[in-house]
């Protein structure tokens, strides 16, 4: 199921830190693509830029519970990014279920099963049924990130 989510851009910002960047759609090797690129600082306790967008429409729930997983058709700079889930059991803004990839510097399809996740900061178990938020970030390390994606699917 080919998803065409409204992305936005997040920064540590929102939170003290002094991360910058931005979000641009535009042709990145000869694809229509959503681009992310920016400067990801620790100071002021921060660490992250983001491309995130909610997946149920605002503040919904998109039932994924017949699918497998999430694939993406992602190109970057060869550095590690995250994907991270986020589901309506989840409360605080820190909680998610995140999977790292690696975006190499040539288009490739990559699949992530709904079970490759990990739980960040919950216990709660993920729910494919409950999910509400997708986010593409560079975090945790002092980088200057360039991810972009040009296609998200749920796949079965």
């Amino acid at each position: 199921m080919e998803l065409s989510p409204d992305w936005e851009f997040v920064a540590d910002t929102v939170m003290g830190g002094v991360s910058t960047g931005q979000l641009r759609a535009m042709t990145v090797a000869g694809r229509e693509a959503m681009r992310l690129t920016g400067d990801v600082s620790l100071e002021n306790d921060g660490g992250f830029v983001q491309m995130a967008a909610d997946l149920g429409g605002s503040g919904g729930v998109l039932d994924a519970s017949e699918f497998m997983g999430v694939e993406i058709d992602v190109i970057g700079d060869g550095q590690s990014y995250d994907l991270r889930l986020r589901t309506n059991d989840l409360s605080r803004p820190w909680q998610s279920y995140r999977v790292a990839f690696t975006a190499t510097q040539d288009w490739q399809t990559l699949r992530f099963a709904f079970s490759e996740f990990e739980r960040n900061k919950t216990d709660v178990p993920f729910d494919a049924g409950r999910l509400r938020r997708i986010g593409i970030l560079a975090v945790g390390s002092k980088m200057q990130a360039d991810v972009a994606i040009a296609g998200l699917r749920l796949y079965a």
